[in-house]
């Protein structure tokens, strides 16, 4: 049953002890649903261009004549499948910035991952607010979830930081429900300006849309962004609201994401035991990886050596996409 709001709150706030026993209260929900098992992804990053402006991205659109910009070809994008299949993966995560000029490479791309697979593959993207027609035919060619953050419920806040409506993600969101992908949303705590009720709100979200998948990343303030000053997000916070979400929502596939460890060593390995479930691996190419500025230049980068490590301390062990029998989408080829 979710937590009520006056307990979230307090959960936000725990440190110490009770911050230790709000995680093994979230490991238990996690052991409920999943086991002692965790999902690793293996994400492509097939583009670094991106149309929107979010005020903590350098990525941001007035970034990008700056960047150093690229898009990835079809092949390339297969050649990187074939090293996440060769690794035992089955979760192809293609992310990118949000621009309509890649999406041609990733719909032909995707069908021809699914063939490499034997279909046995849980195509996952992450590409931003589309249409829904858009949405659709990424459906079709055999695209099976999607990842759409809102990054703050506050809707003067998300105006503000990301210069577009909280409203039209929410409405992709729903469109992507609606065609049957598997949904994941995600925040960040700790944003400038960012109140503790609205992280409260957050993690009702989530709830409240009947999303598959939510994730949370501390702020990190990057290079080259009207943000650049700002105050680090505390980890701490970051953590709780993973438990939180873990023991509101135990079905939830929640990641332990590259943020916590760029911001504190040791990180991941935390939201571990905050009760996350998920991983994901880097295989973008050297020569694009360090072009992908999504926390700046510096950012930790995932590799499985790094994965096998803190799942052999906590104890876990892998497993492959939980969406995998759920039933398979159409696909057209």
């Amino acid at each position: 049953m979710p937590l009520t709001r006056s307990e979230i709150r307090e959960m936000l706030l725990a440190r110490g002890t009770e911050q230790e026993e709000i995680f093994a209260r979230a490991r238990q929900a996690r052991e409920e649903c999943f086991g002692s098992t965790v999902v690793l992804r293996g994400v492509v990053e097939v583009t670094n261009v991106c149309r929107v402006n979010c005020d903590y991205c350098p990525m941001r659109r007035d970034n990008t004549s700056g960047n150093d910009r690229y898009f990835m070809s079809v092949e390339d994008i297969l050649g990187r499948a074939e090293l996440i299949k060769d690794a035992g993966i089955d979760v192809i995560l293609l992310q990118g910035g949000e621009t309509p000029r890649e999406l041609s490479a990733v719909e032909e791309a995707i069908p021809r991952i699914r063939a490499l697979f034997d279909d046995r593959v849980e195509i996952l993207l992450n590409l931003g607010n589309m249409r829904k027609a858009q949405y659709a035919r990424l459906r079709e060619a055999g695209a099976t979830s999607y990842i759409l953050k809102h990054e703050t419920s506050d809707p003067a806040l998300h105006r503000k930081l990301r210069h577009e409506s909280l409203e039209e993600g929410l409405r992709c969101m729903r469109d992507l429900l609606d065609l049957g992908y598997k949904v994941g949303t995600g925040l960040i705590s700790d944003l400038p300006g960012q109140s503790l009720d609205s992280v409260v709100d957050d993690i009702e979200l989530a709830g409240e849309t009947g999303v598959h998948m939510c994730s949370v990343s501390p702020f990190v303030p990057a290079r080259d962004t009207p943000l650049q000053l700002g105050v680090p997000g505390s980890v701490d916070l970051a953590l709780n609201v993973l438990a939180c979400l873990r023991i509101s929502y135990p079905e939830l596939l929640i990641p332990s994401v590259s943020a916590l460890e760029k911001t504190s060593a040791g990180g991941q390995s935390r939201g571990l035991a905050a009760g996350a479930n998920v991983m994901t691996v880097n295989f973008t190419g050297d020569s694009d990886r360090h072009r992908y500025l999504i926390y700046g230049k510096d950012r930790f980068v995932v590799k499985m050596q790094h994965v096998r490590e803190l799942l052999r301390a906590a104890g876990l062990r892998v497993r492959g996409s939980v969406f995998l029998d759920e039933g398979a989408p159409v696909v057209s080829r």
